[in-house]
């Protein structure tokens, strides 16, 4: 996938002026969405300063519809920018992922596991 401009209307959840809202094509965990921004931009660096200002809404709505149907106990907010970061699809897109007690054996470093054992401190 080169982008997300070819995702069916059907599938966007959420809409505004900056940012859709789609559930992950290969969620981490139930409930698990994307925050992706209407005009391409490569990654967050590349969005502008009004998108930067309006993504937090976009995140609390995120938020909001991930409990309209789910009850996690916590949450993981990311974004790959650049290859050697994990990304694949050079569209912005936030991931949103809702966490469960239990999902992880120990869920202590969060994000910082994205490199195998440097979440360990």
């Amino acid at each position: 996938m080169k982008d997300f401009t070819q995702i069916e209307k059907e599938r966007i959840i959420y809409k505004d002026d900056y940012f859709f809202i789609i559930y992950d094509g290969f969620p981490v965990n139930d409930g698990h969405l994307l925050i992706i921004s209407n005009e391409v931009r490569k990654d967050y660096f590349e969005l502008t300063l009004e998108e930067k200002l309006a993504l937090p809404f976009a995140i609390e709505k995120a938020k909001n519809i991930i409990l309209e149907k789910y009850s996690p106990n916590g949450f993981n907010i990311g974004m790959n920018c650049g290859e050697s970061a994990g990304q694949t699809v050079f569209h912005f897109h936030c991931h949103l992922i809702p966490r469960y007690t239990g999902d992880t054996e120990n869920p202590r470093g969060g994000v910082r596991h994205v490199i195998p054992s440097k979440g360990n401190y």
